[in-house]
């Protein structure tokens, strides 16, 4: 079974989230549901070389795809599912609205 961890505030979450209802082969840990899944993914954040790069970034590191292999991941690509289409802006600038 394939973990996904995230929060159904991140609208990248809720993308996945959409795609993987009903689908026994996913498990969703919304972490800010639960102060006990929100623990277990910082366990894991905490001890994963994979989130150094979000770390330094700033961001949280969701969604978050842990495979059957125990290979840690932030493409929905890996889980067998497609990415969130680009938002397109509507500033010349490319910036938001």
């Amino acid at each position: 079974m394939i973990k996904i961890y995230g929060m159904e505030t991140c609208p990248d979450c809720t993308y996945v989230e959409k795609q993987v209802k009903g689908d026994g082969r996913y498990e969703v840990i919304d972490i800010g549901r639960n102060v006990k899944d929100l623990k277990e993914f910082l366990r894991l954040r905490d001890s994963s070389k994979a989130f150094d790069e979000a770390k330094r970034q700033g961001a949280i590191g969701i969604p978050c795809f842990v495979l059957e292999d125990g290979t840690v991941t932030f493409s929905p690509e890996d889980a067998g599912l497609q990415p969130r289409p680009a938002v397109t802006s509507c500033r010349i600038d490319g910036t938001g609205c």
